[in-house]
């Protein structure tokens, strides 16, 4: 996701076009020749030569056998150190981690970073279903998740109309809230209650709950926090999990609260 800002005046054209051949090889598990490379990327072939050499000299691709080119693990490494970046401090997992052994569920921490709703942390639990797609990094669907209304809710009307027209308003399921008129009144309603709820909007047959766990003026520094179970739970049990998630966030607060004091 490219930064929402113009586009700069002084622009670095080839650190852009290495960008753009490590996204288009990327994208394609199988690996690409040099010359699919140059036409997914609208260089010249000797253009894309001389990047391709260079991003495998450094590691970020690597040429398999066949003559094509497949991501390196340089990326791997880069994204460690994402996540690292994203959690905060290492008692952020261990909350989560703690969470998920008491209750089974699986938990996350959401933040806003680069202006997006973002998962920053995560710990499975074997209660929840497998979601593959819930990793840090994660900034798809804020409509659609828990953990991305309750951010959104901290946004004013004309903030998240503007984000949401930015993004957009995917459908995951039939259940998906897709107009901007039903998402409000469906944050109206979580803010009253005090948590922000989604079942089967995101995928059929899940459920997911979150709550605020810091809403400072600073909207870098909004944390929430969700958890994750079988739909039909969440319904016989949404005052319990209320209650367990507003420990989790008073737990990850004093977390946050430090390193931000720390770092501010």
């Amino acid at each position: 996701m490219r930064d929402p800002q113009e586009k700069p005046s002084d622009l670095i054209r080839s650190v852009s076009r290495a960008l753009r051949v490590l996204e288009a090889v990327g994208g394609s598990p199988r690996g690409l020749t040099v010359k699919q490379i140059a036409r997914r990327c609208e260089l010249t072939v000797a253009t894309t030569y001389h990047l391709v050499r260079t991003l495998a000299f450094e590691g970020y691709l690597a040429r398999r056998d066949d003559g094509g080119y497949v991501v390196g693990m340089e990326i791997s490494d880069r994204y460690r150190e994402l996540v690292i970046a994203f959690r905060g401090p290492g008692s952020v997992e261990d909350v989560l981690k703690r969470a998920a052994a008491e209750t089974g569920y699986s938990h996350y921490v959401a933040r806003f970073i680069g202006h997006r709703v973002v998962i920053a942390a995560v710990a499975e639990g074997p209660r929840s279903p497998y979601l593959e797609d819930l990793v840090p990094g994660f900034d798809d669907g804020a409509h659609a998740t828990a953990l991305g209304k309750s951010l959104l809710a901290t946004l004013t009307p004309e903030q998240r109309a503007r984000y949401l027209r930015d993004v957009g308003m995917r459908t995951f399921t039939p259940a998906t809230l897709t107009t901007l008129e039903s998402l409000e009144a469906d944050l109206a309603a979580g803010e009253r209650r005090a948590m922000h709820i989604e079942i089967g909007q995101y995928r059929s047959g899940l459920a997911c709950a979150s709550v605020h766990a810091i809403t400072p003026r600073d909207l870098d520094r909004r944390v929430v926090v969700a958890c994750a179970m079988p739909a039909g739970e969440l319904m016989t049990s949404a005052k319990a999990t209320r209650t367990r998630l507003a420990a989790v966030a008073s737990e990850i607060a004093a977390v946050y609260a430090e390193d931000f004091g720390a770092t501010g």
